[in-house]
């Protein structure tokens, strides 16, 4: 298996980086949900706290996404692609990349806040980047739940787009992104 993209294919480093922060995007949403659901008690800040933990990895994870996109290049959209389309690709990639950068810095400001630290699966705690206060926890807390929504849309729509290329518009959009080889399905005709 390659490890570096080519104008063909994603390598094994970008697809690892993709799945594994795909991953942790699902894990996210599992946490917050049952954060969501639990009293105020010990479990209920376990919780939040491994959410945090997972929000920092998602962090770190995409900055090393975007180096490693940075360094090489990337597989080329497929010929005869109308220029709308690309430019559509384009804009939810952008789009992905803002939200899991932003995403968890909102959640950290939301936590500096709340004066409730942010720890690295309790290895390191990170520094707060605001004063205690209540209007901005507030403020943070309502920005943090639409990027997170807005990140769960845009990631859905992204799939939902890889899928399409895959079963109906039979081109290798989604199975340059995989480390297994997928077979392109059958035409109907």
């Amino acid at each position: 298996m390659q490890i570096k993209n080519n104008s063909y294919r994603y390598g094994a480093v970008a697809q690892f980086l993709h799945w594994i922060v795909v991953a942790l995007i699902v894990t996210q949403v599992v946490l917050a949900n049952k954060a969501g659901s639990l009293p105020l008690g010990a479990a209920k800040l376990a919780t939040l706290a491994q959410h945090k933990s997972v929000g920092v990895t998602i962090l770190a994870l995409t900055v090393l996404r975007l180096i490693w996109r940075a360094l090489g290049p990337i597989p080329s959209a497929p010929s005869g692609m109308a220029p709308w389309r690309r430019r559509a690709a384009s804009i939810s990639h952008f789009l992905l990349y803002a939200l899991l950068l932003v995403t968890p810095l909102l959640g950290w400001l939301m936590s500096s806040a709340r004066n409730f630290p942010v720890s690295w699966f309790g290895f390191a705690t990170l520094p707060d980047f605001i004063e205690p206060s209540e209007a901005a926890f507030e403020f943070f807390r309502e920005a943090h739940g639409v990027s997170a929504a807005t990140l769960l849309v845009v990631a859905l729509i992204h799939a939902a787009a890889a899928l399409k290329h895959h079963f109906i518009d039979r081109d290798d959009v989604l199975r340059r992104m995989l480390p297994v080889k997928l077979r392109r399905p059958p035409s109907v005709e």
